[in-house]
């Protein structure tokens, strides 16, 4: 039940946004927003990067890619072991911290 609700919370994030993550940009400000509001509530580089790997859990397995960069990083998702998925999500939280 909690996977699910997970999963829901994440899909209605993502058509929310709808369209808005249309470019990598676009894609790097909507992830570096969640990374600020999860800072703000007090979470730290694990937690951030926890959630992080739900995102891309979801964002890997039913939404299509909408740019390249967005599909390299789905191939990479894919064919990694659940450490270099943990991994990944962390360089990605750290990236749009560096932004």
């Amino acid at each position: 039940m909690e996977k699910q609700l997970d999963e829901q919370k994440i899909e209605n994030q993502i058509y929310k946004n709808g369209d808005s993550l249309t470019s990598f940009d676009d894609f790097r400000e909507f992830l570096s927003g969640k990374v600020k509001l999860g800072e703000r509530l007090g979470m730290d580089e694990e937690q951030l990067a926890n959630s992080a790997q739900k995102v891309a859990d979801y964002l890997a397995a039913k939404e299509p890619p909408k740019n390249s960069e967005e599909r390299l990083l789905q191939e990479l998702w894919n064919v990694g072991t659940e450490e270099e998925q943990h991994k990944l999500a962390h360089m990605l939280v750290r990236l749009v911290q560096q932004s």
